[in-house]
């Protein structure tokens, strides 16, 4: 019997999930309800779903997997319609990159024996389902969060459909998610933002800041450039872990300000020693927060052939490539394969090429 498939919100990331479905699971039932009904109609259209909802209904009865795919501050109304739809069988998450929150309200509504939180660390610039991608999450982490009730069989059957749709599961407490993620991707946006604020605070009348501003400084803020509004919401979302982090932060922070005060040689030389060689350690292509660095990234679909279709695209015009790798963290960074060059000539030449064989292509 063919499996039945909720979506509430139907933008990039629930689009995306709603497209790889179908492709993956053709015969599968998908239907979604979304407040803009152009989406509704253009996934309709295209036979991504099945059944456009206008409101969250009786056809949301009997779904084996809803997903919450609609802004995290929308979630607690929709929980209440859906309540009664939900069924024992039925596996309920969400796709938030914050997931105290959901699971609080999930605790307070009696459904932690069906949910499962999700985070698919892949994303986009651009919202809309019309420009979701079935292969968004491929070769992505998705990370799920399940609550302390939902039995072991449903986690295994989660991690099971998400691994046939071509991504990579990761199973994680949902406080140790919010850590974890508080740490490597909320404090350095946070750390960004207040680079520039210093920056733009003290910066010369005649901006000579600004203009002498090289590489090191723009690469280490270039995450600044990310949306204003998102930002807000993820540091509300998770304020207990930020400011936890950023406590710990400022005193080491504070702790090499010292070190610098006293001269301390040593302490100092041992701080940037044990930083360097964790950074090193780090897999990570473009390598780039401090050097400048050639790379670009671009969309591939997970099949046979298809990287070395684009290294003999390269090749046969003489271009060099330093390093290729799969990106499995895509969350503000798009393209599934990033290509890294060794000068900026042979850059700006695949970058040309890859575009002209119809190759979507990210560069930053």
């Amino acid at each position: 019997m063919a499996k039945k498939i909720g979506f509430i919100g139907l933008g990039v990331i629930g689009g995306s999930l709603a497209k790889a479905i179908r492709k993956y699971h053709p015969t599968y039932d998908v239907i979604a309800y979304d407040i803009n009904r152009e989406s509704l109609a253009l996934a309709l259209q295209e036979g991504t779903i099945t059944i456009a909802c206008v409101e969250i209904d009786y056809n949301f009865r009997d779904c084996d997997y809803i997903f919450l795919c609609a802004p995290v501050s929308d979630n607690t109304a929709h929980l209440s319609l859906l309540k009664d739809y939900i069924d024992s069988h039925c596996i309920l998450t969400d796709v938030g990159s914050v997931k105290t929150s959901i699971h609080q309200e999930i605790i307070a509504q009696g459904l932690e024996e069906v949910f499962i939180g999700g985070h698919p660390m892949a994303g986009s610039e651009r919202n809309g389902f019309a420009n979701a991608k079935a292969h968004l999450i491929e070769n992505a982490y998705y990370i799920l969060t399940p609550s302390a009730k939902v039995a072991s069989e449903k986690v295994e059957a989660y991690q099971t459909f998400i691994t046939s749709l071509k991504a990579l599961p990761v199973v994680l407490d949902y406080q140790q998610h919010d850590f974890i993620t508080g740490t490597i991707s909320h404090l350095p946006h946070i750390i960004a933002f207040c680079l520039v604020n210093q920056v733009r605070g003290t910066d010369t009348p005649d901006e000579w800041m600004k203009t002498l501003a090289a590489g090191g400084f723009k690469d280490i803020t270039r995450i600044a450039s990310s949306s204003p509004l998102m930002w807000q919401q993820i540091c509300l979302e998770n304020r207990d872990q930020i400011t936890h982090i950023l406590d710990s932060y400022i005193a080491a922070l504070s702790t090499t300000r010292d070190a610098i005060q006293d001269c301390s040689e040593q302490e100092l030389y041992s701080c940037f020693e044990s930083a360097k060689d964790y950074r090193d350690s780090i897999s990570d292509i473009s390598r780039g927060s401090i050097r400048k660095v050639f790379a670009l990234y671009c969309d591939i679909v997970d099949e046979a052939g298809g990287i070395a279709i684009i290294t003999t695209i390269l090749a046969s015009n003489q271009i060099n490539i330093k390093n290729m790798g799969i990106v499995h963290n895509r969350e503000f960074v798009e393209g599934a394969l990033c290509i890294e060059f060794y000068d900026d000539v042979s850059f700006a030449k695949a970058t040309e090429l890859l575009a002209k064989y119809h190759y979507s292509v990210y560069t930053r």
